[in-house]
């Protein structure tokens, strides 16, 4: 992101001075919860009418902020005070560097004479997320702010993104000074835009040439690099198959012809097997995690594998791959889109694919007297026509809206994909809604997820917001429970909820629209007239306690070893 042009300042503090900073940086909105340490960040936030998203929660604060950044692309920025409220936000910051998705954190601190004196709510914070931060600062100079943030949105925005903390003592919030924006990032240490290897990018292209079963694998990188026309048009030139993962969800289409669907632990058959059986493996933007590659020793054992990732670390962490470009998404795709190279042979590859696919379908077993949750992921698509924002919690809800949703769309599926967090999926629609207020929005969480973070329900009825909330209530902490049944002879330790809250009482708590469906034959119709409404609406559907997700790898097992449904 490019900082301002210098500029002399009029005299302000440090906390005007941030805020000045922000609206150089084009923030629109932030996400936070005031206390003792950030009165200053607050009292100009009051005087200047920047525009506050007051959360309940810090962790939501940070939730919300990744839903912002993922629908965006844009960092989400949080507000949060010192000691309880830094450390609340901590598994909302080791969300985001778990899915490089860019925020920038502010955190109070007491003031600088009392830091390391375990003054009234001090916390080091800049330990507790060294490793889960891109960088953090720490203020100590007023006159170092505008720079520190600029490096901070900088940092934040380029390379692999991620979160960046900034930790500032309320006595520099308070300083004046009438310090200058710097005329730009300096940072020499920092190179986020390597070198492509163009020889390494000829050779692939003339190893795909003479693939015959050749996949293309795409990942959040290609969401992050804005690469999703780049990818259509490669996978469609040479008619290479496409597998996602959860993350690249959205890159193609789901009725796209050569889109095979979502790879790994719950994903297609046969995108499971085209991983398993393919010559050349394209990795785009994916870090072979585990999810995808269920055992790496066994994965893709027939191919030669090329990684093209943004972050030279992932070169042989997890996949040993013959070609490594190291690089944005969309630009190395664009080389690869000026080559001449042939188009391979993948008749005999596709006419298989077909097979699979045809014989192997996503399928579920259907009841008159059940709502399946399969089916209400698929009325919620026929509703919104494929083109909602599709925003989960964790849990078998997650995986059910991965297989059965119409995605259409770039970062249309907003999730928490590496580090799984329960509780994220209320929050983070909170923010998808915020950044895109005249696009629909789905939230599908479970009754344990929505739980943990259940009071931003009063978020949505502050702000209005039109969010519809599909509650899949199974009574049950489902995949938990679905792992105990199939690896530890059912023995449903501490997973199954004997007594819940009344949702419907809930919702009406916060004024918001409740709905109850618990009848197969009307489900439609039922869902339909919730999403009549233009205000938000808490949907609970009621589902059946042992409901698996299927398909399903098991541990240990390789890409081609899927558990089916019946």
């Amino acid at each position: 992101m490019q900082a301002p042009e210098e500029q002399t300042m009029p005299v302000r503090n440090g906390a005007e001075l941030l805020l000045d900073t922000l609206t150089a940086q084009n923030v629109e909105m932030i996400f936070g919860y005031p206390g003792g340490a950030v009165l200053p960040l607050y009292d100009a936030v009051y005087r200047q009418q920047f525009r506050h998203i007051l959360v309940r929660h810090e962790q939501a604060a940070a939730h919300a902020a990744e839903g912002y950044a993922k629908a965006t692309g844009r960092p989400g920025v949080i507000f949060v005070t010192s000691g309880p409220g830094a450390t609340n936000a901590i598994t909302g910051i080791a969300d985001a560097m778990m899915d490089s998705t860019p925020l920038i954190i502010f955190t109070g601190q007491v003031g600088t004479q009392a830091i390391g004196s375990d003054a009234f709510q001090e916390a080091d914070i800049l330990s507790m997320t060294a490793s889960i931060t891109k960088n953090n600062y720490q203020v100590h100079d007023v006159r170092e702010l505008p720079r520190i943030v600029n490096e901070a949105f900088y940092v934040a925005t380029t390379g692999r993104k991620g979160p960046v903390l900034i930790d500032l003592p309320k006595d520099i919030a308070n300083q004046t000074t009438n310090a200058p924006f710097p005329a730009q990032v300096n940072l020499p240490q920092y190179q986020p835009t390597p070198t492509i290897d163009k020889k390494s990018v000829a050779q692939l292209m003339q190893a795909l040439s003479q693939a015959h079963k050749p996949v293309l694998l795409v990942g959040n990188g290609v969401h992050a690099a804005a690469a999703q026309t780049e990818v259509q048009r490669f996978a469609q030139r040479y008619q290479v198959p496409v597998v996602a993962t959860l993350l690249g969800l959205g890159i193609m289409a789901t009725d796209a012809p050569l889109f095979l669907g979502m790879g790994g632990m719950h994903g297609t058959y046969a995108a499971n097997m085209a991983l398993s059986e393919c010559d050349l493996l394209i990795n785009i933007g994916s870090r072979f995690d585990d999810r995808l590659a269920t055992a790496p020793q066994k994965f893709a054992p027939h191919a030669t594998i090329a990684h093209i990732d943004i972050d030279a670390a992932e070169m042989d962490k997890v996949i040993p791959a013959t070609y490594q470009l190291v690089g944005d998404a969309k630009a190395v795709l664009k080389l690869m889109l000026r080559s001449s190279a042939a188009r391979p042979d993948v008749a005999a590859w596709q006419q298989q694919l077909q097979q699979w696919q045809t014989q192997h379908p996503m399928r579920y077993q259907k009841s008159a007297t059940e709502i399946k949750p399969q089916q209400v992921v698929q009325l919620v698509g026929e509703l919104t026509h494929g083109d909602a924002y599709v925003v989960t919690d964790v849990g078998q809800h997650q995986m059910w809206a991965a297989q059965y949703y119409p995605f259409k769309h770039q970062h249309q599926l907003i999730t928490s994909g590496g580090l799984g967090t329960m509780g994220f999926g209320l929050p983070a629609a909170i923010g998808v809604k915020l950044a895109a207020p005249d696009k629909p929005v789905v939230l599908f969480v479970g009754d344990g997820g929505i739980q943990m973070t259940s009071e931003e329900l009063e978020v949505i009825a502050t702000y209005d917001l039109n969010i519809k909330i599909i509650l899949l209530n199974n009574h049950t902490l489902g995949m938990v429970r679905q792992w105990q049944d199939l690896f530890y002879d059912q023995r449903r330790s501490a997973t199954m909820f004997e007594h819940q809250p009344d949702f419907m009482k809930l919702a009406d708590a916060y004024g918001l629209k409740a709905y109850h469906l618990t009848d197969p034959q009307t489900v439609a119709t039922d869902l339909a007239a919730a999403f009549a409404t233009t205000h938000a609406a808490l949907i609970e559907v009621a589902i059946p306690a042992l409901e698996p997700v299927m398909p399903m790898i098991a541990p240990g097992h390789a890409n081609n070893e899927m558990m089916e449904s019946d």
